[in-house]
């Protein structure tokens, strides 16, 4: 395989995977409205990183990584110590822009997708180190 060849073939797996990410994230969003999530944020990007949905249920606003894998239980588990911080600090970013907000208690939670069945909700999957 030339190296023009194995490029193109990145670039594909790379296209299918954004796809699947978006699909993931769609069903997620469906899934979290049908069980009382209002959701505030999708895809939300800084400098500081990417917030793949905020929603809220009463006083609570909820940090919600979405994560597919071709099995739940592997999606699960695929949030790293380092994606955590990351997404912690985004969410401090967000909350500063959005002083409204200041006064709801936090929640981080990981929805996971596999290729069949049900999404896995994981409630307080981790906690913001901060009150």
């Amino acid at each position: 395989m030339t190296r023009a060849q194995r490029s193109e073939a990145r670039h594909q797996r790379g296209i299918r995977a954004r796809r699947r990410g978006r699909m993931a994230e769609a069903l997620a969003v469906l899934y979290l409205r049908c069980k009382g999530y209002r959701i505030i944020e999708r895809n939300w990007r800084s400098k500081l990183g990417e917030i793949d949905v905020l929603a809220r249920k009463g006083p609570v606003l909820v940090l919600i990584e979405v994560k597919a894998r071709a099995d739940a239980a592997l999606a699960g588990g695929a949030l790293m110590t380092d994606q955590r911080r990351r997404l912690l600090r985004a969410l401090g970013h967000y909350l500063k822009t959005r002083p409204s907000l200041a006064g709801c208690d936090l929640r981080c939670d990981v929805l996971a997708l596999g290729r069949f069945g049900w999404p896995v909700h994981i409630r307080d999957a981790w906690r913001p180190d901060w009150p």
